[in-house]
């Protein structure tokens, strides 16, 4: 059994951004040597979340477009009165609301399973910001090692 564990640094240039991290992941599994396991993404940040979708350019316009409409930056928020770090960004966090902050996918033959339209995306919420950070584990048999049966059903 294999275990390795990543961190995947990022810089945001928008103040809703999604950014496509797939190959970057991919590239963790295939150095990692696992063949058969599964793969755990964290993003460790309240106003940036995990998103697999699709990648197609006008999409991701589309999520930008929907997200800005879904929860207005400029909103009447409370937080905004006495913000932590000197943003009004209580519109992020509202956003993170219904995305995830982790994704797990299998590894199959060396590859995170993911469908055949899946990507697997950043989502920014409050940027521009200097780093992002997106915590990547890897479980899971060696590429070349004889994987186990399960039990019979």
């Amino acid at each position: 059994m294999k275990f390795s564990r990543h961190q995947i640094a990022l810089t945001t240039t928008e103040p809703i951004q999604v950014m496509d991290i797939t190959n970057q992941v991919q590239a963790l599994v295939t150095e990692s040597g696992v063949g058969e396991g599964l793969l755990t993404l964290t993003c460790p940040h309240t106003t940036a979340r995990l998103n697999l979708n699709e990648r197609e350019a006008m999409l991701q316009q589309d999520m930008v477009t929907f997200l800005k409409r879904l929860v207005p930056r400029d909103g009447d928020y409370l937080h905004n009165l006495q913000p932590v770090d000197d943003r009004d960004n209580a519109h992020a966090h509202l956003l993170g609301l219904f995305m995830n902050s982790s994704e797990s996918l299998p590894i199959v033959a060396g590859r995170p399973w993911l469908g055949g339209w899946q990507s697997i995306f950043l989502i920014e919420l409050d940027g521009p910001r200097a780093r992002r950070e997106v915590r990547v584990q890897i479980l899971g048999l060696e590429a070349d090692a004889p994987a186990t049966k399960g039990p019979s059903t």
